[in-house]
C-alpha cells in the first residue's frame, strides 16, 4: 500500500481522522437559497456579492483557496489586495442570473491543480490582475449583451494584457491530522515591479448570532518570537475542544475583527459589535484604523504581508495551522521536507491509478480531473425547518415563505461534506450529478463514493414518501433515477480495485432504493400503464416546453426519457438483486420482480394498445415523447434529441453461470418467456443467447438498435468530432415548431450557449455534448457488444461504408470525448476554443477547466467552468482506455466490458 492508501485505511477504520480537514469551504455562499430570506425567493438579489464581505452567513462560509474542518467551525482562506481594487479579493466574483446574458457565470481564473483523497497534499492556483479588478465593467457589458452574443469574460477586459498579473499558488500539506502546513507562493508575471498585499485569514463560522445559545469562540494574538501567532479557542459548546495555533512566518501585522454583520453599512442600523466582518477590508483598503480591534482579539483574523516583487520575482509565505504548541521550538523546522514528502506520496498514489502508458499530457488531464473532483467537496448546511421558521434573534421570515420554496421538505437536515457540481456556480448538491461524481471518486476513494450515495438515501435527506432531494432551488424537482446505476458501478469499481465485495453497502443502498423506486411507480405513472412522466428530469431546455412547469396545452407528456430511465432503474436493481442472491437466495424473488417490471415497461414503450400511440415510431425508427392533451388526443413530439437515445441505456446482460446459480429466478424467467409472448416477442426478450451464452435485456431489439444508431452515428445528426450531441444537427435547417394558443414554441439546433430563456437559459441541451449521457452511451454500447459480439457491425460513421463493432464504436466515442481536453496535432486543446491565452501561453496552456458541457461542433467548454463534477467521468474513460490498451498487449483477442 502507498502512504496515501494507508491514510485512507486509517480514516476508514477511524483510527486517524485524516479527512477531518479538507477543501470544505465553498467558493460562493452568497446568492444561495440557504441565505435567502426574501418573500419571493430572490436569492441572487437578497444577498449579492456586494453584501458578502459585510454580512455574516447563516449556513455556510466561502473563501479563496480555502479549507475548513468537516463541521466548518474553523475556516482558513486567502485574501489579496493589489492596491488598486475597491475591496479586498476575499472570494471569487461572478455574475448573477439577472446580470449575465447567459445566466450566472463566474468571472475569474482559478485552478484546482492537485489533491489526494485524504487531502494530505493540495494545490490551488489563482490568477490575480495587477490592474483594478473590473467588477462594474463585467456587469455593465454583460447586461448590454443579448443571448445571441458571447459572454464578456475577464480576459476580454484587457486586465491580463502584457501578463500584468500575479500567479498565487496555495498549497497544503498535512504533517498530521490536525497539523496543516500552508505555503503561499506568489510570482509577478508582469513586465514591471508590482505590489501585492497578502492576507491569509482565519475565522470561525458564525454559529452564535441566531439565538441558539451558542457561545462565540475567540481568536487572540500569542507572542512567541520570532513569528506572529494567532491562538484559537473554541467555544465549550462545540464538539472540538482543543486549542489551536496559526503560526505565521516572519512578523506580519496581525489584524482582528469579528465575523459579525456590518448592519450600519447594509441596513443603516446600529451594529451589535464595534468590529464587523468587513473590518479588515476597511483597515487595509480605506485606512480606517478603528475598523480592527486594537486589543488583538476577535472571531476573524488575518496576517498582513506586504510584498513588492520585481518582474518574474517569486515570494513564499509559510504558515502552520496546528494543535501543537511550538512555543519552545521553531514551528517551521522540517516544513519543506514534509511538503516534498507529501508531494512524492501523492505521485506514488496516482501512479497506481493513472495508466502508465498514457501520454504526459493525458496524465496531467487525469491528475487535474481528480484534483477538481476532490477540491469540490463542500460542507453543506441546510435545515429546512429552521430556515422556514427563522431564528429567534433575527427578524421572522416573510409569511410567503411558509408556502413557498421547499416548504414540503421540513424533515431535511443537511450538515455534511458533499461533492458539489461546481463550488461557485452550483454550490449545492444535485442528486443526479452526484451519482456521476461517484464514478471517478470511486477510483481514488471508494469509501467516500459509497458514503455519498448512501447519504442521499438517509432519513434526513430522502423524503418520507421516497423521493430523493434534487437540489436546493427546488428539492421536489425530479432528477433521472441514476442512483442505483451509480451504486452498482461503485460497488464493482471498489471490488476490482480492492478485491473485496462490500455487500453490506450494496444491501443498505438496495433497501432504500426500493423505497425510491416505489415513489417513482406511484407518482410518475399517471395511467398505471408503465409509461412515465418524470417532468423536468434534469435536461433543462431539451423539449419544446419547460418540462418543470404545467404544459401550456394542458395534459401531460409521456416521456421517452422518463420511461427509459425507469427501465434502466429496474435493470440496475435487477443486477444488484442477482448479486445479493448469490449468497442470500431470498433476493431471487426480488430479482424476479424487477425483471418482470422491466418487461412491462419495455413492452409499453412500443405497444400501448388500441387508440394509443407508442413512444417508438416505426416510420422514423426513433423514440419520441408523446403529448397527451386534455381531450385524450395525442401526437408524438418528433424532435430528434437525446430523449430518443436514452432508451439505449436500458440494457443489461446476464451471464449463464449467474442464472445457473439461481434456479428459482431462472425457472421464473423461462416460464415468463414461454407463457407471455405477448409481452416479450417484440423486443430483446432474452430467449436467444448471445456471445458466451449470455442473455440480453434491452428495450431496443436488434432492428431498433440499428435504426437508432444510424441517426446517432451520423455526422449530419448526432455525431460530433467530440462525442454525441444532445440534439440532432438536422434541426439546424429543420427546427421543430409547435403553435399553441397563438404562441410559437420551437426547438433549434444550438451547439453552444442557449439563446432561449426556457428553464432559465443557463444550461443548454439543444446541441452541445454532455459528458454524463455520453458516458452512459459508451457503457451501453459496450454492453450490447458483450452480447452481440464481433459479428454485429454497424456503419460508422453513417454513410461511410465503414463497418465497425459496437466495442470499437464505444472506444471511438470515448476517444472523441477525451480529445476535448488533449492537445491536438497543432498543440491546441478543443476545450479552450479560440482563447489564445489558454492555447499558447506557457503559464496557461496546461491549466485545465472541466466545463459543464461542450460545444457540439468545436468541443469548446461551455457553462460552469469548474464542473469537474460529472465531467470528471473523463478520468474513468482515460483510465479504462489505458487498461484496454494494456490488455490488448497481452491478450489481443480479448475485449472486456468497461462497466467496472
Amino acid at each position: 500500500m502507498t502512504k496515501e492508501e494507508i491514510r485512507l485505511a486509517e480514516s476508514g477504520t477511524r483510527k486517524k481522522h485524516w479527512k477531518r480537514w479538507g477543501p470544505y469551504l465553498s467558493e460562493r455562499a452568497w446568492g444561495t437559497v440557504r441565505e435567502d430570506y426574501s418573500p419571493h425567493g430572490n436569492a441572487w438579489e437578497y444577498l449579492p456579492h456586494d453584501h458578502a464581505r459585510s454580512r455574516a452567513y447563516r449556513w455556510n462560509e466561502d473563501g479563496l483557496a480555502g479549507i475548513s474542518d468537516r463541521r466548518q467551525m474553523i475556516c482558513f482562506a486567502l485574501a489579496l489586495w493589489n492596491e488598486r481594487d475597491p475591496i479586498l479579493k476575499e472570494r471569487i466574483f461572478g455574475l448573477t442570473g439577472n446580470e449575465g446574458n447567459h445566466g450566472e457565470d463566474v468571472k475569474e481564473y482559478y485552478f484546482y491543480l492537485d489533491s489526494t483523497p485524504s487531502h494530505s497534499y493540495m494545490k490551488y492556483l489563482y490568477k490575480y490582475p495587477q490592474a483594478e479588478f473590473p467588477y462594474a465593467k463585467l456587469v455593465e457589458e454583460n447586461r448590454q449583451r443579448d443571448k445571441h452574443q458571447p459572454e464578456f469574460e475577464l480576459l476580454d477586459t484587457g486586465v491580463f494584457d502584457e501578463d500584468r498579473y500575479f500567479d498565487v499558488f496555495v498549497e497544503y500539506a498535512k504533517a498530521d491530522v490536525e497539523d496543516i502546513l500552508i505555503k503561499i507562493t506568489v510570482t509577478n508575471r508582469g513586465p514591471e515591479a508590482g505590489n501585492l498585499q497578502v492576507l491569509p485569514t482565519i475565522w470561525f463560522r458564525n454559529t452564535w448570532s441566531w439565538g441558539n445559545g451558542a457561545r462565540r469562540p475567540k481568536l487572540h494574538e500569542a507572542c512567541p518570537a520570532p513569528n506572529s501567532v494567532i491562538e484559537l479557542n473554541l467555544s465549550p459548546g462545540n464538539q472540538t475542544q482543543s486549542t489551536r495555533w496559526l503560526y505565521c512566518e516572519g512578523s506580519p501585522e496581525l489584524l482582528f475583527t469579528e465575523n459579525e454583520t456590518n448592519a450600519r453599512r447594509l441596513f443603516e442600523i446600529e451594529n451589535r459589535s464595534p468590529f464587523v466582518k468587513d473590518g479588515i477590508n476597511d483597515y487595509v483598503v480605506h485606512d480606517v484604523m478603528e475598523a480592527v480591534n486594537p486589543e488583538h482579539v476577535g472571531s476573524k483574523a488575518a496576517a498582513h504581508y506586504k510584498l513588492s516583487l520585481t518582474s518574474g520575482e517569486t515570494a513564499v509565505i509559510r504558515m502552520r495551522l496546528t494543535d501543537s504548541d511550538f512555543k519552545r521550538k521553531n514551528a517551521f523546522d522540517g516544513f519543506d521536507n514534509t511538503f516534498a514528502l507529501r508531494r512524492r506520496e501523492a505521485d506514488e498514489f496516482y501512479a497506481t491509478i493513472i495508466p502508465q502508458d498514457l501520454s504526459a499530457d493525458a496524465k496531467n488531464v487525469m491528475r487535474q480531473g481528480f484534483a477538481g473532483m476532490l477540491w469540490s467537496k463542500q460542507f453543506y448546511h441546510y435545515v429546512v425547518k429552521d430556515w422556514l421558521r427563522g431564528d429567534p434573534d433575527n427578524p421572522s421570515p416573510p409569511e410567503e415563505r411558509r408556502k413557498g420554496r421547499n416548504h414540503q421538505w421540513t424533515h431535511l437536515y443537511n450538515a455534511d461534506v458533499i461533492s458539489m457540481p461546481d463550488k461557485w456556480e452550483y454550490p449545492w448538491y444535485a442528486a443526479w450529478d452526484l451519482a456521476f461524481h461517484c464514478i471517478p471518486l470511486a477510483l481514488v476513494d471508494p469509501d467516500f463514493a459509497k458514503e455519498q450515495l448512501t447519504l442521499m438515501l438517509r432519513e434526513w435527506y430522502m423524503h418520507p414518501n421516497g423521493q430523493i432531494p434534487a437540489y436546493e432551488w427546488a428539492l421536489g424537482d425530479v432528477n433521472p433515477p441514476v442512483h442505483a446505476w451509480a451504486a452498482w458501478r461503485v460497488y464493482k469499481i471498489d471490488k476490482k480495485r480492492t478485491g473485496r465485495s462490500d455487500r453490506e453497502f450494496l444491501k443498505r443502498i438496495f433497501h432504500k432504493l426500493m423505497l425510491n423506486f416505489t415513489w417513482w411507480v406511484n407518482r410518475k405513472d399517471a395511467e398505471g400503464m408503465n409509461i412515465f412522466q418524470g417532468g423536468f428530469l434534469g435536461l433543462d431546455n431539451i423539449g419544446v416546453f419547460d418540462r418543470s412547469a404545467p404544459l401550456p396545452t394542458g395534459g401531460y407528456l409521456e416521456q421517452s426519457d422518463g420511461t427509459s430511465w425507469m427501465a434502466m432503474y429496474t435493470l440496475n436493481l435487477l443486477a444488484i438483486a442477482l448479486e445479493l442472491a448469490k449468497e442470500e437466495p431470498c433476493y431471487e424473488d426480488v430479482a424476479s420482480k424487477f425483471w418482470e417490471h422491466f418487461i412491462h415497461i419495455a413492452h409499453a414503450m412500443s405497444h400501448r394498445g388500441r387508440n394509443c400511440i407508442g413512444l417508438w415510431s416505426e416510420e422514423d425508427g426513433f423514440f419520441y415523447d408523446v403529448l397527451k392533451l386534455p381531450d385524450s388526443s395525442q401526437f408524438p413530439m418528433k424532435i430528434r434529441s437525446m430523449v430518443g437515445l436514452i432508451p439505449l441505456f436500458a440494457v443489461e446482460t446476464l451471464e449463464p453461470e449467474v442464472l445457473d446459480r439461481l434456479p428459482d429466478f431462472k425457472r421464473r424467467l423461462e416460464w415468463f418467456i414461454d407463457n407471455r409472448p405477448d409481452l416479450t416477442e417484440s423486443f430483446a426478450c432474452m430467449r436467444s443467447t448471445g456471445m458466451g451464452e449470455r442473455r440480453l435485456l434491452s428495450i431496443a431489439n436488434e432492428g431498433q438498435l440499428r435504426r437508432i444508431l444510424s441517426y446517432m452515428l451520423d455526422k449530419r445528426e448526432f455525431l460530433s468530432p467530440y462525442g454525441i450531441r444532445s440534439l440532432s444537427k438536422f434541426h439546424r435547417k429543420h427546427p421543430y415548431v409547435l403553435h399553441v394558443n397563438g404562441t410559437e414554441h420551437r426547438v433549434d439546433y444550438e451547439p453552444g450557449e442557449s439563446t432561449t430563456g426556457v428553464f432559465g437559459g443557463n444550461s443548454n441541451w439543444r446541441g452541445p455534448i454532455w459528458f454524463p449521457l455520453n458516458f452512459l452511451l459508451v457503457e451501453s454500447l459496450q454492453k450490447f457488444h458483450h452480447y452481440l459480439g464481433n459479428d454485429f457491425k454497424v456503419e460508422f460513421p453513417t454513410g461511410s461504408g465503414n463497418m465497425t463493432t459496437l466495442w470499437d464504436v464505444a472506444g471511438e466515442l470515448s476517444r472523441r470525448m477525451t480529445n476535448i481536453f488533449l492537445r491536438d496535432e497543432k498543440g491546441r486543446r478543443p476545450v479552450f476554443g479560440n482563447l489564445e491565452k489558454f492555447q499558447t501561453d506557457p503559464h496557461w496552456r496546461d491549466l485545465l477547466l472541466f466545463h459543464e458541457y461542450f460545444h457540439g461542433d468545436s468541443g469548446s467548454g461551455v457553462g460552469a467552468s469548474h464542473q469537474t463534477g460529472w465531467t470528471g467521468v473523463v478520468t474513468k474513460l482515460m483510465q479504462q482506455s489505458g487498461e484496454v490498451r494494456a490488455l490488448k498487449k497481452t491478450e489481443p483477442a480479448v475485449a472486456t466490458v468497461g462497466a467496472d
